[in-house]
């Protein structure tokens, strides 16, 4: 009865706790259908006396609308998405199933590159890509982000779990690595893939400072450069950033929503194995 309690107790706070991170996105959502005046008005209205449209409107029909700025985005966050999950497996393959001189001391040495500050390699990057031809295109954003030590590091944990005798079976029937890596590792990786991709996507999507730096025509932006068309001269349209924003989560939430199912399959599976 007393561990009943205590459970019940975890499970109310837990859902105060998520109520209170909720709040600031249930703000935006009903600030987007606001008006102006109803902003910053105290007590907040969590239900706009009179619910207006105009601002989702102004943000796909406005003068500068924002297809063009969520199509590049897409563009940007799939093909990194895409492509740093599948590197990111292969790396993690060689890590943890291939045995070669110094293996442990070079995966030592890669996972220490995460110490670097990003913003150091702006200006080297700049200079790189301004010599390759690429600085001012997409191609700035996407080939630095088809690499990532974080999910090289994930993926080989993940890998590491698997019994040792798995890939030694498929070995004595003949298979090759590249076989055991598409055909055996990467379907019982499901979990992690989805978790890095999920992870992945949300970054290349919400990167700021790299679309900032490396881009500068503005049929080129992404969604958060995008916003910046709400930050106006003497004012902030506040009411259109949160409809732009509103918007913007939306293919973060439609990713979760996909792979959610293998997550869940990830964590029940550790808890059955564990």
């Amino acid at each position: 009865m007393e561990i009943k309690s205590t459970k019940l107790l975890y499970t109310i706070a837990m859902l105060v706790l998520g109520l209170f991170m909720i709040l600031p996105f249930l703000w935006m959502i009903s600030t987007s259908f606001k008006t102006p005046n109803e902003v910053f008005q105290y007590p907040i209205q969590w239900i706009p006396q009179k619910v207006t449209f105009e601002h989702h409107l102004k943000v796909w029909t406005g003068k500068e609308s924002f297809l063009i700025y969520y199509m590049n985005s897409l563009k940007i966050a799939l093909i990194c998405m895409v492509g740093a999950t599948f590197l990111s497996s292969l790396a993690a393959y060689g890590f943890s199933r291939i045995e070669f001189k110094g293996r442990n001391l070079l995966f030592m040495f890669y996972l220490s590159m995460m110490m670097v500050p990003p913003q150091v390699l702006f200006v080297p990057k700049f200079i790189l890509f301004d010599k390759i031809g690429i600085y001012n295109t997409h191609w700035a954003l996407i080939l630095p982000g088809l690499f990532t030590i974080f999910g090289v590091f994930l993926m080989r944990q993940f890998f590491m779990s698997i019994p040792q005798e798995i890939t030694e079976s498929a070995f004595v029937d003949g298979a090759g690595h590249f076989r055991i890596f598409f055909q055996l590792m990467l379907p019982l990786a499901k979990p992690a893939l989805a978790t890095l991709a999920i992870i992945d996507f949300s970054w290349h999507w919400n990167d700021y400072e790299n679309a900032l730096v490396f881009l500068l025509d503005r049929d080129l932006y992404t969604v958060p450069l995008g916003m910046q068309n709400f930050i106006l001269e003497f004012n902030i349209d506040y009411n259109g950033m949160m409809a732009a924003t509103s918007a913007g989560i939306v293919p973060m939430l439609l990713v979760f929503l996909i792979g959610q199912k293998y997550i869940i399959q990830g964590i029940t599976g550790s808890a059955v194995k564990g």
